[in-house]
Parts: structure tokens; sequence; C-alpha cells
């Protein structure tokens, strides 16, 4: 009979756990769903410091959404809205409304994967929590329990070039359009940020990729504006 009862309290722990657990993804999906929002707005603005009103917005929505994102646990999302948060304070500091425009599309991208990210990540979590119970969440059939695997290296890849598609062509218009040594200026500035990024240790592979890519796709940009008339 204690057996019984202790088999039932880990269980009553489990669902509990899974119930935080699920709380916390739809309170992280609710906040960046606000973030998308205010990003968006931002990019509706045709003037710079109201496009920098959203921009903080958004950037203390991430912040105020941090914990929940933890509790979560998905490490993806949580890396991905954390390269948006970095973009986004980029855009505050940009001096045109083109220059703001491409760190934005960047963070809305970085944004929307995110959510994605935690939609697939709500559909992984087991019912019995965490992996503290995986003893007792095998049924009589010997099946296994359903537990969150991350994202493969190849789906990691594709979603962080698909996200990239995007600043590749705002970067292109930027470079086509804009005065060039302002381009060059703003473009060193990311090529530096990507730099740093790739510098610091123990960095998620997701964020290691990025960052890469970023640098590359950033690199061909310098090389199409040269010197800018030297």
């Amino acid at each position: 009979m204690k057996h019984l009862k202790y088999i039932l309290y880990l269980f009553t722990i489990g669902i509990l756990s899974s119930f935080n657990t699920n709380q916390s993804c739809n309170y992280a999906s609710s906040n960046i769903s606000y973030v998308k929002t205010e990003i968006e707005k931002a990019l509706d603005m045709s003037d710079l410091q109201l496009s920098r009103f959203h921009t903080y917005k958004a950037i203390n929505a991430i912040e105020k959404t941090k914990l929940d994102l933890e509790k979560c646990g998905c490490e993806y999302a949580i890396d991905t809205i954390s390269e948006g948060s970095e973009h986004l304070k980029l855009a505050t500091k940009t001096s045109t409304l083109a220059s703001t425009n491409i760190l934005l599309n960047k963070a809305l991208e970085e944004t929307k994967s995110a959510l994605e990210s935690l939609d697939e990540h709500e559909g992984h979590i087991s019912v019995y929590g965490n992996d503290q119970l995986s003893l007792n969440t095998v049924n009589p059939h010997g099946e296994k329990k359903i537990t969150y695997e991350p994202p493969s290296e190849k789906l990691l890849r594709q979603k962080v070039d698909s996200s990239l598609a995007s600043y590749r062509k705002s970067l292109d218009k930027v470079v086509s359009t804009v005065n060039c040594v302002e381009a060059r200026a703003y473009a060193n500035r990311i090529f530096e940020f990507c730099e740093q990024q790739l510098l610091k240790p123990n960095l998620s592979e997701g964020k290691k990729y990025y960052n890469l890519k970023t640098k590359e796709i950033t690199a061909e940009a310098l090389t199409k504006l040269g010197e800018c008339g030297k």
C-alpha cells in the first residue's frame, strides 16, 4: 500500500510539473507574440523615434519573458529570441530608418522562429513531466514516454537559413539604395558583432551557425560596396 501511494505521489508531482512547464511555455508564447506585434509596429513607423519607441517595448517584453522561457525549457526558442533581442538593441543605435529596418526585420524573423519552436516544443513535452520520473513513465506495454528532442542539426540549419533569407534581401537593398559610406559603416557593425559573438565560449551550435552565416552574408555585401570611391 505504501509503495502504491509513493508511485501515485510521483505521478501527481509529474503531472503538476508538466502543467507548470506547459503554463510557462504558454506565457512565453504569449509574450513573444506581443514582441512580434511591437516589432511589426516599429517597422510601420516612418519616424525614427516612434520606431525606437516600439523597439524598446519589444526589448522590455523579451526581458520580462526570460524566466518563463527558462522554465519552458525550449533551448532553440531561448537562443533565437536572444539573437532577436541583440538585433533589437542594435536597431536602437542606428541613425536611419533604412538601417533600423534591416535589424528589425532580422529580429522579426527570429521572433517568428522562436514562436514556431515553442509550438513544436509544447507538442513534445511529456505529460509526466521531467526526466527524473522516467522510470515511472513506461506503460504496461513497454512503450516509452514522449520526450522533447532538440531539432536536428539539419533542421536547425534550415531554420536559420530561412530566417536569414529576408536579411540578405534587405541588405542587398541597402547596398543598392543607401549612401555607400553609411551602408558600409552599418554592414561593418553587423560583421564585427558576429565576430564578437563567435568568440564567446560555450556558444550553442544554433548561435554559432547563425552568426557564421550572417557574417558571410554581410561580408558579401561589404565586397559589393568596396571602398566607397577610394
